[in-house]
């Protein structure tokens, strides 16, 4: 079975034996590793998934970065705290142009207010713009009318990473090459490699195949031992990606 907790656990360690570092984004943004997984989790909703991935990466010496939504689905100020003591950094994963319905100024107080209360818990230096499938709005295009960091932020990663340096990899879609069934998860990236199960993804990293530094995102809800909840997951998720191939072919036909 496959995004098990275990399997999660067996790609980290896959990747600590081949002797890459891991680094919080905003580490990666002010001191970059030559060797290094810029470890990204966004907490999309089941935000008790993102505390059991958070405990498994602290244990074995692990630090990345969780990307917390503020709607009641995914916001929780108790596993932020925990997080944040198990050593990893907290990030604010932005949905406002969405949430806002592309009103820019009502979207630029929406992530003020949105920062403010999770700096309560965290001194947010990153963000991450949340893909918002359901929504024409694209959330990073609130940046094209202001600057993130006039608000003490550092770095956002579809801005502030050249990803013809980095490789990037995410869980998107229930597998780990989800750009295709992805609406907005997308970067111009010149690396290629038919990864699609984390048995994949593994035996890559064992056979030193992929780039030495790495931008990989997870999305804990996907990653479960229960099997009843992992069988609800695994269906919903064929038919979500259904849904986004179908749109993704009638946007390419309209455009």
């Amino acid at each position: 079975m496959d995004f098990t907790l275990n399997m999660c656990s067996r790609l980290l360690k896959a990747i600590i034996l081949e002797g890459y570092n891991f680094q919080p984004f905003e580490e990666f943004i002010q001191n970059p590793l030559p060797k290094v997984v810029i470890l990204r989790h966004d907490v999309d909703k089941k935000p008790n998934n993102s505390l059991k991935v958070a405990r498994i990466e602290a244990m074995l010496g692990i630090r990345g970065t969780y990307y917390c939504r503020i709607i009641p689905e995914a916001f929780d100020a108790n596993m932020i705290k925990e997080i944040k003591n198990l050593g990893h950094e907290i990030g604010y994963h932005y949905e406002d142009l969405a949430l806002c319905n592309g009103d820019c100024e009502k979207a630029l107080q929406h992530f003020e207010i949105s920062l403010n209360e999770l700096r309560k818990y965290y001194p947010i230096r990153t963000i991450c713009m949340h893909g918002s499938p359901r929504s024409r709005y694209n959330n990073l295009d609130l940046w094209n009318n202001y600057n993130y960091q006039d608000y003490g932020i550092i770095g956002e990663p579809y801005i502030d990473i050249n990803f013809n340096e980095v490789f990037y990899i995410t869980d998107t879609g229930r597998c780990w090459d989800g750009y295709k069934v992805s609406i907005r998860d997308r970067v111009k990236n010149r690396y290629a490699f038919p990864i699609h199960t984390t048995n994949d993804f593994i035996r890559y990293i064992e056979l030193g195949k992929l780039p030495r530094q790495i931008m990989m995102t997870m999305h804990p809800q996907r990653w479960e031992d229960n099997f009843i909840v992992w069988t609800k997951e695994l269906a919903w998720q064929n038919i979500k990606n259904v849904v986004k191939r179908l749109y993704i072919a009638k946007s390419a036909v309209t455009s």
